[in-house]
């Protein structure tokens, strides 16, 4: 049997397997989720909240932004606090209050350390102890809890109204004034929020830790972290130091077991004649760009909300783009024009291999880019409707805004991109079917290649998987198939597919290099990344087997970018293996930013807050931004960049390429992202992970917190960082124009090599062009 085909095998045994657990895990969360009680009763049987308040309050919180303002179980927004975690701890220190004035003892803070600790104890067992009644479906609670309860309950309708009593809290929190208009549907909010804090303190039948593994940490309620935690991160630490030392043996033993490739003498892609189709890619990259830039304006003004809350330098922005509007467009485009850029390889790429133009394949690719327009426009439309709550209930899951952070989409927009992607899917097919046909010495990378622009059609329809009313912790798990599977999982293995066949287009790795390195690359990340899914959902309503399997595999994904320096170093030096690969050094560089970037941004700062006991700490916190920004951007971004680079080598093979915008751009994308970074999110999560150990996590995400004038100054240090990575998508953009406006090149105009001593590498040799 080839070595082909065993990895074959091995891969689908892989994936197989890796499924077959994930589907049964989320069997698992479905059966052991959070009851949600028909109704929440007092000891003399009065009803506070019932369960058509809980799922109303869902629907206003989702209309309003959702896990755009503020965060629940600690997904969502960095402003504004987690609500789950806000609502116990003002739930715990009303109930100490009342407890002291009930007693006579006068104020809480005055007591002695004895009765404090009593009554801490009191109220400890109050929120722990599990009062569902799966017969009657219902919570009961103690008249003391019930009035806490009110009196957390007055709070929130105030601060979600244009009470003046809470004007200041709402800047903080970047809330525009009256968030929620009506008064029913803010008490319904209240119900939600205290059922989500419920499930945060309330003990699991016969277990001693809550329903979201004692998240937050909040020592009043005796939520600390659990004893599996400690375990499973320690047994994970183990597992990844196995990962990477059988992955250093099977490099020493394989890694140089045949010869490099001898580069051709000319570029094999100059005779390359792009087809329609492939022209008709151009106009996606323009979109690349303009989403790109629409992004960074979001972000830059998304950051700002942080110090002047509900305006911008004095102009009431939050009446008419608030907060949570502005980050929803700002993470949904950043994963919008990164993911316009692949498609747009793949539509590229697929006509180049085959050599075939399908028939009608560019009115295909142009009625895509059309609806990919109307998608964009569409669904932003609907977003600003629902936000400024001028769509109504009713018709905001289907067309307004769904409060999932990355699946912000509402329903009939999600079902017209998952209608795009399966075109997509079938366009890149159609066109790569004579490759996969012949059988030829190429077809296993091109049928990997097609294999995941398949599962990256497939995998979005996991976004379609929940309803208005399904369980959040339901809609959590299958959230996460579409950010981690998609995002990070397939999409990873689309692009390894691609620059590995464009290597081996360009004769710099031999057929057979580079099947078995795509084949063996992908059966390492994936023997991670699917069921590193779980590592996402530790805190979300689910059980001990999440942790156990999320902590052993997530790490996992570590362990090739243990050895990422030598693939940045192959990367980088088949730049300079022919003096025709000038002409792709830009790309080439690109993508040795991706190395970097995985190493830092998805490999050191993902494990900074991988761990179950590391997370519990930091979930929600700017050490998770940082991890996201480094990783999204400086993985991903950066490797749209590249292909888009490419692609637009073979589009505008005769257009001038001004070499000193793309080298500006490049080291201002790279060294700004390091100072948004460096000087912002890491700092400023530093000093929230102290803030969590030494408070409570609700302490981390407060207006107390986040409005002292050190954490101003870090958010105001943003800016050097940001306006450099401007000036870099800004001179991106001027150098893609360029290549439409500027002079073209000579027709007779080719690469040749300066004389070489005999026997000099190829790598040494320069090139330079001449004008014949």
């Amino acid at each position: 049997m080839s070595t082909t085909r065993k990895l074959w095998l091995g891969l689908a045994a892989l994936l197989i397997v890796s499924f077959s657990v994930l589907l049964w895990v989320g069997y698992e969360v479905h059966q052991q989720a959070p009851p949600l009680p028909t109704a929440v009763v007092t000891s003399d049987g009065q009803t506070l909240y019932t369960k058509a308040d809980m799922e109303l309050g869902r629907e206003v919180w989702q209309s309003i932004g959702g896990q755009q303002l503020g965060s629940i179980w600690g997904h969502g927004a960095l402003l504004a606090p987690d609500w789950s975690a806000d609502w116990l701890h003002r739930e715990a220190t009303t109930m100490l209050e009342l407890l002291a004035r009930d007693e006579g003892l006068g104020p809480y803070a005055s007591l002695d350390a004895p009765r404090q600790a009593a009554l801490k104890a009191r109220v400890m067992q109050e929120l722990r102890t599990n009062t569902y009644d799966a017969g009657t479906n219902t919570i009961t609670v103690s008249d003391l809890r019930a009035h806490a309860m009110e009196a957390v309950a007055a709070h929130y309708m105030s601060l979600f109204s244009n009470d003046p009593a809470t004007k200041k809290l709402r800047e903080d929190y970047a809330m525009r004034e009256n968030t929620i208009a009506e008064m029913p549907h803010r008490r319904a909010v209240t119900a939600f929020f205290w059922w989500t804090s419920w499930a945060a303190a309330a003990q699991r039948p016969h277990e001693t830790m809550s329903y979201t593994q004692n998240w937050p940490y909040e020592p009043l309620a005796g939520n600390t972290p659990t004893s599996t935690a400690f375990l499973w991160s320690i047994f994970s630490v183990l597992f990844m130091i196995l990962g990477i030392g059988l992955l250093a043996w099977h490099h020493a033993v394989h890694g140089s077991e045949e010869k490099p490739a001898v580069p051709p003498l000319r570029d094999p892609l100059a005779d390359l004649k792009p087809t329609p189709s492939m022209k008709a890619t151009a106009k996606y990259f323009w979109t690349v760009l303009a989403l790109f830039l629409a992004q960074i304006l979001l972000g830059a003004t998304t950051a700002h909300y942080q110090v002047e809350g509900q305006q911008a330098y004095g102009f009431a922005l939050a009446n008419y783009l608030p907060y949570a509007l502005t980050r929803t467009w700002h993470t949904e485009l950043a994963v919008l024009w990164i993911a316009t850029a692949w498609l747009a390889t793949g539509l590229y790429i697929a006509p180049m291999i085959s050599g075939y133009e399908p028939k009608f394949q560019r009115l295909g690719v142009n009625f895509l880019w059309v609806c990919l327009l109307v998608i964009v426009v569409g669904s932003f439309a609907g977003q600003w409707f629902a936000v400024m709550d001028k769509m109504g209930l009713q018709y905001n899951f289907w067309f307004g805004h769904q409060g999932w952070e990355y699946t912000d989409l509402g329903r009939f927009w999600q079902i017209f991109l998952f209608v795009g992607l399966m075109l997509w899917v079938f366009l890149v097919g159609r066109a790569l079917w004579p490759v996969m046909r012949s059988k030829g010495e190429s077809a296993s990378i091109v049928g990997l290649l097609f294999m995941s622009t398949v599962a990256i059609g497939l995998l979005y329809g996991a976004g379609l998987m929940w309803g208005e009313h399904t369980h959040i912790a339901m809609v959590e798990y299958w959230r996460w198939w579409v950010v981690h599977l998609w995002v990070e999982g397939f999409f990873e293995v689309f692009a390894t597919a691609v620059i590995s066949y464009l290597f081996m287009k360009l004769g710099l790795i031999r057929v057979h290099t580079a099947t078995v390195g795509v084949l063996f690359a992908t059966i390492v990340f994936m023997a991670g990344g699917v069921l590193g899914t779980l590592h996402h959902l530790y805190f979300s309503g689910t059980t001990t087997a999440v942790i156990a399997l999320g902590a052993s595999f997530s790490v996992l994904e570590v362990v090739p970018l243990a050895l990422i320096g030598l693939e940045a170093y192959g990367t980088w030096k088949r730049q300079h293996s022919a003096p025709w690969m000038a002409r792709y050094r830009w790309p080439i560089m690109f993508f040795v930013a991706v190395s970097f970037w995985n190493l830092v941004g998805a490999g050191m700062f993902g494990f900074l807050v991988n761990t179950p006991i590391a997370l519990y700490y930091m979930q929600g916190l700017n050490l998770t931004a940082l991890h996201g920004h480094t990783a999204l951007f400086g993985v991903y971004g950066m490797l749209g960049m590249g292909l888009m680079l490419f692609c637009l080598r073979g589009i505008k093979p005769q257009a001038m390429w001004r070499e000193g915008l793309l080298r500006g751009s490049f080291w201002s994308l790279n060294i700004g992202l390091s100072l948004m970074g460096i000087l912002t999110l890491l700092p400023l999560g530093l000093l929230q992970l102290r803030a969590v150990l030494d408070h409570g996590y609700w302490f981390a995400r407060s207006a107390e917190f986040m409005d002292r004038p050190l954490i101003h100054m870090l958010i105001w240090m943003r800016m050097p960082g940001d306006v450099l990575f401007a000036i870099g998508a800004l001179l991106i953009s001027v150098f893609v124009a360029s290549l439409w406006l500027a002079q073209k090149l000579p027709a007779r105009t080719k690469v040749l090599a300066r004389a070489l001593p005999e026997g000099a590498p190829p790598a040494r040799a320069e090139a330079i062009v001449e004008t014949v």
